[in-house]
């Protein structure tokens, strides 16, 4: 069989055809599309793109949330011998969505109701685009638009004169061909066309099946961005193989609104493992221990003394014996019959386990689910590796780790000059397999530097221990560099204060060759008010503003030596500028990923930086950050 994406879901659809591929809420309730269905949807989407002209290699965007229109029009392209460029729903810059529409030549564009305005704006400056494709029509259609409706419909009369060119156009379908350009998150000046290939795509599920196999029929809700390589892969893709069913978020009118509705979905569809990423792991953490609060001191203290006596016994999983056995101390037993098991009732009742991915996870918060009965095995990847490299599984798992490279996959640890590292040693991750993409669209030069000899540099920090685990350490563009040229990923730092910390929402470091290292501090803004109302202070005055700051660097002392002492001196922050604004995707300080953008906050923050480098600007309570925490109380007000 031709190992594309077409010829898989062909053979999947024979297979478990009355199976449920997917579900989607309408209204008050979710409705089931067997494997036949779908398929049946596809060929008529692939056949209504083919009567309006589209021809092997066209570029065809899609711009929607999750659903099962998304898939079908994916499918749809590819079938068609068309390349897939998926985008994120969060750009909402227009000059960022007008610059992946041009730079891919796109002719065409599935778009869902909440993001037409977007694609209506900037059509004017898109020549290549011809149609527009809505999924959601609202009203009456200019000459270059048509509802997804109708083109099934033209799908089916095509379909029906016709069906013999359809079928001739999938089997001219090859592997080595382009299935997805898909776009960075803009963390540099403007985004890379990462072109995967159909091959690329079907050998990271081989790989990922054989890693981590799973029984047919699982069910997942499909929590992360569509357009994600990790969801696309790891999810839609890898769920095909087992005749597994995918779900999608309900749609709300917002994005927040659609994220409120994870909770009440996942409860609705009760799957078997979601995919997720740290910014969601911590948000579901923060409502389990909200709901434990709610409850009382007692249930409290039940809750934090499991989850000590969980810590303890499972340790990092590997040490601990690699097996999940439940510890049998009596507040243990205890906590699960009265909280645990509720908990894990909360997500449905049938999640055994979280896949995550994109950044690094805490450890802390790997054991802290791994204690509930629902561990969050992380794993690393990236899009240019279609995207999954290394997983922990619950065969095999090390918390704080990436797990152990995927079959059919190499790894190895290099130094600045390319030399392979021993066992332990920290360097850049090179990659090398099918998985990995063929290069940037239309960008020569960042394919070269990115592939040298099949190998993937993927510009990220990390190291391989005795046991061949993967522990990725950060990115080498975020390193802290001191003055001597010693380097040190900010990260772990980054996250460990923020996760401890109450009153502490981000954190960036930075140190570019400089004296000591400079923290970028986001407050909590409602936790300070509450601290100082707590006090009798008040952020007007210059003790409340005072005190609030030595407060806060206190949370950052807690880690220098003598105390905790869990980091090197010299990469925590010896001076803090205390922002007025969190980073943000609307700012475009954080990607879609929620990942820094480090180089834009260092760069609109240039001058607080600078500022922070001056013997005024290295005090905590310096005129700079006084009048930040006297303006937020102002703004609480």
């Amino acid at each position: 069989m031709p190992r594309t994406i077409p010829h898989l879901f062909e053979s999947c659809a024979s297979r478990f055809d009355i199976n449920v591929m997917m579900m989607e809420k309408r209204g008050d309730s979710y409705h089931s599309s067997t494997y036949r269905e779908i398929q049946v949807e596809v060929h008529r989407c692939a056949s209504g793109l083919m009567s309006l002209g589209i021809v092997p290699g066209d570029r065809i965007g899609i711009i929607s949330e999750g659903r099962n229109a998304w898939v079908v029009a994916e499918l749809g392209v590819l079938y068609a011998g068309g390349i897939s460029v998926p985008l994120s729903v969060k750009i909402e810059e227009l000059s960022e969505l007008k610059f992946r529409l041009a730079h891919a030549g796109c002719r065409m564009v599935f778009v869902s109701g909440t993001h037409v305005r977007k694609v209506m704006k900037v059509r004017g400056d898109l020549p290549d685009l011809e149609t527009i494709i809505l999924f959601d029509p609202n009203g009456p259609l200019a000459e270059d638009e048509i509802a997804f409706a109708d083109l099934q419909d033209r799908g089916k009369a095509y379909l029906d004169i016709h069906r013999n060119v359809m079928d001739h156009r999938l089997d001219a379908v090859r592997e080595y061909e382009p299935a997805t350009i898909c776009y960075t998150s803009g963390t540099t000046a403007d985004p890379k066309g990462i072109v995967l290939t159909h091959r690329n795509y079907t050998a990271n599920v081989e790989q990922c099946a054989k890693h981590l196999p799973q029984p047919e029929g699982f069910t997942s809700l499909l929590i992360l961005p569509w357009d994600h390589s990790f969801a696309h892969t790891a999810g839609v893709y890898l769920l095909m193989t087992i005749g597994g069913t995918m779900a999608s978020v309900q749609v709300g009118k917002s994005l927040l609104e659609t994220l409120r509705n994870i909770p009440q979905n996942i409860g609705e569809v009760r799957p078997h493992f979601l995919l997720s990423v740290p910014a969601l792991a911590k948000n579901f953490r923060k409502n389990i221990e909200k709901g434990i609060a709610a409850k009382g001191i007692l249930v409290q203290k039940i809750f934090s003394k499991a989850l000590a006596i969980a810590y303890e016994q499972y340790g990092d999983g590997w040490n601990g014996g690699g097996a999940f056995r439940k510890p049998r101390h009596p507040v243990f037993l205890l906590a699960e019959t009265m909280i645990f098991r509720k908990i894990r009732a909360s997500f449905g009742g049938r999640l055994e386990y979280f896949i995550g991915g994109a950044a690094l996870l805490d450890i802390e918060l790997q054991q802290f689910f791994y204690a509930l009965g629902i561990p969050m095995f992380q794993g690393y990847g990236l899009t240019e590796a279609a995207p999954v490299v290394s997983a922990n599984t619950p065969a095999k798992h090390k918390l704080g780790s990436s797990g152990t490279v995927m079959p059919g996959i190499e790894v190895k640890i290099c130094d600045e000059n390319g030399n392979a590292l021993p066992v332990g040693e920290k360097g850049e991750i090179l990659v090398k397999g099918e998985n990995v993409m063929v290069g940037y669209w239309k960008n020569e030069k960042a394919t070269s530097e990115a592939l040298c000899g099949g190998w993937l540099h993927t510009g990220d920090i990390g190291y391989l221990d005795d046991d061949g685990f993967l522990f990725v350490l950060g990115r080498e563009k975020s390193v802290l560099i001191g003055h001597d040229g010693e380097k040190y990923s900010p990260e772990g730092i980054e996250e460990t204060i923020v996760a401890h910390s109450p009153y502490i929402e981000q954190m960036m470091l930075y140190n570019n060759q400089s004296p000591y290292t400079v923290g970028l501090l986001v407050p909590n803004k409602e936790a300070m008010v509450q601290w100082l109302t707590s006090r009798n202070l008040s952020s007007r005055t210059d003790e409340g503003q005072e005190k609030v700051l030595i407060m806060l660097q206190g949370e950052i002392d807690r880690y220098r030596l003598g105390k905790k002492g869990v980091f090197p001196e010299r990469w925590l922050p010896a001076a803090i500028a205390v922002m007025g604004e969190g980073f943000t995707e609307q700012n475009r300080m954080l990607n879609s990923t929620l990942k820094m953008v480090r180089g834009r906050i260092a760069e609109f923050y240039r001058n607080r930086i600078d500022f922070a480098f001056t013997p005024e600007g290295k005090s905590i309570d310096n005129l700079q950050n006084k009048m930040i925490i006297r303006r937020m109380e102002e703004r609480q007000g």
